[in-house]
């Protein structure tokens, strides 16, 4: 079954949606302008129930099937925060609010999803419950946590979950899933070195340098995923900020180290966390002074569920045709906070390709329209052939 045809008849409405929400980015929780909208576009589709401010700014939209003997309750989400980044697009309708834009298509996911309600609350061509869902803060603020943790899931009595994502790369209107794990855990480490100021020219041997110690952790931690993960699974680990002193002249008594790391299973996770700051501890008492580390975990795997992958692929081919589906998708080391929702609920989450261009988080990004219809005719083949009417 292709682009279904009142979905083809909504893309330019689609579009229209998407290019007043580019328009105006907005960071984290602080969505209101564009939950505002999502949640009066709602109301006008006819919504039997629209809540606001789940999970502080998140928006719900109940729609109920012709029947729903069925019992069964689906939820579909799409993210709504854009990114502190400068747009360079180029686009006629870029942001106009500066140092903001929408650099990973979370306008196009809320559209999509709304073209997608407007056709399920006109036809109701189902036996059960959809539940769409509008989250605000996926960079960063863990705002599907919010959600779930304010009653998401159990005050709709949702029973399966299921997200969608766009990704550069992948061809124009092609779909890719994986039964397991599709994007990594995303956590944050922040490693504070002590060591004994000095003069830099003077007194360098009565110092302990803590550029020195930390330029040593920087090395010894790679040795993390080389020398004590199992070479047949994956971890990344990233130190992206070093700063000390303040002086050409002085030796710093103290740096501080920031980082990401990433991996694909819970174990390998703690066994990184363990080992971080092992290595930072005995480096820097190795060379005389000491480390503090503080390891955040912000994100988990975003784990698929297996039979709902599979259901989710199944969607995914009558929408696009079997050619255009990948089942079998090799798991990013990016990070997404729906692995939240797949924690309380089984789900699966899904890569919707975009074809060439610049990736996610890039200043230039820029959103294919094209693919809106793919992704609003997934959702409603989603919801009919899970919860059919017959």
């Amino acid at each position: 079954m292709p682009i279904v045809n009142r979905i083809a008849a909504l893309t330019d409405e689609m579009a229209a949606w998407r290019h007043d929400l580019h328009e105006h980015p907005e960071l984290l929780y602080e969505v209101h302008r564009t939950a505002g909208i999502v949640a009066d576009r709602l109301r006008e589709f006819g919504c039997d129930e629209v809540v606001t401010g789940i999970g502080r700014t998140g928006v719900v939209g109940v729609i109920r099937g012709r029947k729903t003997s069925s019992g069964k309750v689906i939820g579909l989400r799409a993210d709504m925060d854009a990114l502190p980044i400068a747009e360079e697009s180029g686009v006629p309708y870029a942001s106009k609010t500066p140092g903001l834009m929408h650099a990973c298509g979370h306008d196009g996911h809320t559209a999509m999803l709304l073209g997608a309600a407007k056709y399920l609350a006109e036809t109701r061509n189902f036996d059960g419950t959809a539940v769409v869902i509008f989250q605000p803060a996926e960079e960063g603020g863990a705002g599907g946590k919010a959600m779930v943790d304010d009653g998401l899931m159990t005050r709709w009595g949702i029973e399966q979950v299921y997200g969608l994502h766009n990704m550069p790369g992948i061809a124009e209107g092609h779909f890719a899933t994986n039964p397991g794990a599709m994007l990594a855990s995303c956590d944050e480490i922040e490693i504070k070195v002590i060591g004994k100021g000095g003069h830099g020219g003077m007194s360098p041997h009565k110092s302990v340098d803590s550029v020195l110690i930390g330029s040593q952790i920087v090395n010894a931690l790679q040795s993390i995923v080389a020398r004590n993960v199992d070479p047949l699974k994956s971890a990344v680990i990233s130190i992206t900020m070093f700063h000390a002193g303040a002086a050409f002249n002085v030796i710093p008594a103290t740096a501080e180290l920031k980082g990401t790391v990433r991996t694909l299973d819970p174990g390998v996770r703690d066994l990184v966390e363990r080992r971080i700051a092992e290595v930072a501890d005995n480096v820097a008492h190795a060379f005389g002074g000491s480390a503090e580390t503080k390891y955040r975990r912000m994100y988990p795997v975003t784990m698929n569920h297996a039979r709902e992958a599979e259901v989710a692929a199944e969607i995914a081919r009558d929408v696009v045709g079997a050619d255009r589906v990948n089942d079998r998708v090799v798991p990013l080391m990016g990070g997404e906070d729906f692995a939240f929702m797949l924690e309380a609920r089984p789900g699966a989450f899904v890569f919707l390709g975009m074809g060439d261009g610049n990736d996610c988080h890039h200043p230039a990004y820029r959103f294919n329209d094209n693919i809106l219809g793919h992704g609003a005719s997934y959702w409603v083949r989603l919801v009919e052939k899970t919860m059919p009417a017959n």
